[in-house]
């Protein structure tokens, strides 16, 4: 049996994989390492909703469900993803760690509208982000798991929207984002619908750098233009919230948001 790295909350193991489902990556651990630097927040949130959408092996979904506590009762766990067997896997990861969550095979969250509605209190999201051709796009199998489109923000657009409709009033958004999607615009996107956001971890790897951002809603924050020079300095305070967190292999994250 294959282990992913261990947190300092749980070892997630991989008991189940597919060929046609993403394994956790630096991009997976990037966002896990982002909620145990949130985990203090995250207790005292209190959350009763928690929603991954996109859940692959069911690394994250399983993770949060771990920094939450199992014991910690009153909290709901839903997890949807386009690929059928990412839903299996998932289910297995779940299982093996004495986790429950609903799962829904759809793209993104198609169906729930209605249903989740204002209802979820902490969202994750690791999209596909990989600046690809258009027509990779929502490909069968694991290419659409990373397959972004121009610029890798086709996914992430669509997500968007979806997560301002489902966020209660003090829910949270944690995104995976990378450079080439423009994470600076994509605050001031959301910045125009009410939302406040933060950089909660920002890691080079070889190939990309990553950027977790956290968005919550804030009245406050809404602008009704944005000029280039307010984009300067928005990216600039975002930057200059970056706390510097190790790789979780090494020592204890802060809990500061």
């Amino acid at each position: 049996m294959a282990s992913y790295k261990e947190n300092r909350t749980a070892q997630i193991r991989l008991v189940s994989s597919h060929n046609e489902v993403y394994e956790p990556c630096d991009d997976s651990f990037a966002l896990v390492d982002a909620l145990l630097a949130n985990r203090s927040n995250l207790l005292e949130h209190c959350p009763t909703m928690c929603m991954e959408i996109g859940c692959g092996s069911g690394y994250v979904i399983t993770s949060l469900a771990l920094i939450l506590g199992r014991e910690r009762g009153g909290v709901n766990y839903i997890a949807t993803d386009i690929n059928p067997n990412a839903v299996k896997v998932t289910r297995e990861t779940l299982d093996a760690h004495g986790v429950d969550a609903e799962l829904i095979l759809t793209d993104i969250a198609s169906g729930l509208e209605n249903r989740l509605a204002g209802l979820v209190d902490v969202m994750v999201v690791n999209p596909p982000y990989v600046p690809t051709p258009e027509d990779e796009v929502g490909a069968e199998g694991i290419i659409s798991s990373w397959a972004g489109g121009e610029n890798g923000r086709r996914v992430i657009d669509r997500v968007l929207p979806v997560a301002d409709h489902l966020l209660s009033e003090k829910g949270w958004l944690y995104m995976v984002t990378l450079t080439a999607n423009n994470p600076s615009e994509i605050c001031l996107q959301m910045k125009k619908k009410g939302y406040a956001s933060t950089i909660i971890i920002q890691r080079s790897t070889e190939e990309e750098s990553l950027h977790i951002i956290k968005f919550w809603r804030d009245s406050d924050t809404t602008v009704d233009e944005v000029t280039d020079q307010s984009l300067i300095g928005f990216l600039g305070s975002l930057l200059s919230q970056i706390p510097l967190f190790s790789l979780w292999r090494g020592s204890n994250s802060n809990d500061n948001c």
